[in-house]
């Protein structure tokens, strides 16, 4: 087997800590072990034993993580290292080398390229932005044509990423009933990375989940983007008691086991008072920092265009400048130590994605230098068109 080189993935972690304004990272503020837990209980973690815990996720944590799925217990459930395994354990089990998947695009490309590397093929069905109606913005819909088109008779697997990364859209309920009903006229699987659900910008109620809509469905998430704990390194895969006891010992060919500290914090912060207050952490982060991108991008209106997400503290703009998304990317990097993530590594082309969650004033002073790089761009574009 030849795998790609994950583009995004290896020049965040080559570039991330080296630029002064990371505009590239995907969650909100990450919190301490003692924001977590409060001062009074991280003793009882500095005594924790450090032996192997259970290599599916412990009881706990896994009945914890099975209350967002309703009639779901903890045989529905196991624990990963990420979502990121979680989504690489369900490819590796599913694709053979004749198989295909139809992957949704834009997105996270870690399943494009493990789709293209495990089955004989990864065909794209597409998000597209559309007008929703006079004096509204435009949001990214299914293109359902698209969708018809990826999936056929050879597809094993439907890979869905709702809410999406990078545009942070929502599907709606009745988007959802179509790529169920594609992947069911297919007999196909559908995997359904949720790992945004819970960042929401709108409203009290959590996006819908294919939870339950279908019953060859695997759904990944974890606590890195709606909880503020990507250093806990932990995700789940919920699905069918069977096939999840199957991938279970894919896992042993893998990482094992999680950290036994990473299991005992994600058990405080899935108790379900304390993960209510997480979700609310960070809607409260993404709704008071989006403004400041939208404030900052409508400035530039002429050659700048966004979409604002429904969930997830990432914000996807396009730009009408005459330079590729990844030569963007380096210019900003070199010339203004300023990281975004550009359209290419979402399978798009002239558009980036922004960050806006963590710290508001590096969020500004990156944006005000990516802005006038930018406006120098665009004037140098005018100067050119007018002679």
């Amino acid at each position: 087997m030849r795998i790609e080189r994950f583009q995004m993935e290896r020049t965040q972690s080559l570039y991330e800590n080296e630029v002064r304004y990371n505009l590239s990272e995907s969650g909100v503020q990450p919190l301490s072990i003692e924001q977590l837990l409060g001062g009074g209980a991280v003793a009882g973690i500095l005594s924790q034993p450090l032996k192997y815990p259970e290599s599916n996720g412990s009881r706990l944590l896994r009945e914890r993580i099975a209350l967002m799925y309703p009639g779901a217990t903890a045989d529905n459930v196991l624990v990963t290292n990420g979502t990121s395994e979680a989504n690489y354990t369900v490819l590796w089990s599913l694709l053979g080398p004749q198989d295909r998947a139809a992957v949704m695009i834009p997105s996270y490309l870690q399943t494009n390229g493990l789709a293209r590397a495990y089955g004989g093929r990864a065909d794209a069905y597409r998000l597209v932005p559309r007008s929703a109606g006079a004096g509204r913005e435009r949001r990214w819909e299914l293109d359902v044509e698209s969708l018809r088109k990826a999936v056929g008779k050879r597809t094993r697997l439907v890979v869905v990423t709702n809410p999406n990364n990078p545009t942070g859209a929502v599907l709606t309920r009745e988007e959802m009933d179509e790529i169920v009903r594609a992947a069911r006229a297919a007999g196909a699987w559908i995997l359904a990375d949720e790992v945004y659900r819970g960042a929401e910008l709108h409203g009290d109620a959590e996006s819908p989940t294919f939870w339950g809509s279908y019953p060859k469905l695997f759904v990944t998430s974890g606590l890195s983007k709606a909880y503020g704990l990507p250093g806990l390194r932990i995700g789940w895969i919920a699905g069918p008691p069977r096939e999840v006891a199957k991938l279970w010992g894919y896992q042993d060919y893998t990482t094992l086991t999680p950290s036994m500290l990473s299991d005992r914090l994600a058990r405080e912060a899935l108790e379900p008072a304390r993960r209510k207050s997480l979700i609310e952490r960070t809607r409260d982060i993404v709704r008071r920092q989006l403004p400041i991108v939208l404030d900052w991008a409508a400035e530039r209106a002429d050659f700048l265009g966004v979409s604002p997400p429904d969930a997830g503290a990432i914000a996807l703009l396009s730009y009408r400048l005459p330079i590729p998304s990844a030569r963007l990317f380096d210019r900003l990097r070199l010339e203004e130590s300023v990281l975004i993530t550009p359209g290419a590594h979402f399978g798009i082309g002239r558009w980036f994605r922004v960050g806006y969650g963590y710290d508001p004033r590096t969020l500004r002073e990156g944006l005000r230098r990516l802005g006038d790089w930018l406006d120098r761009a665009a004037a140098g574009r005018a100067r050119r068109h007018s002679r």
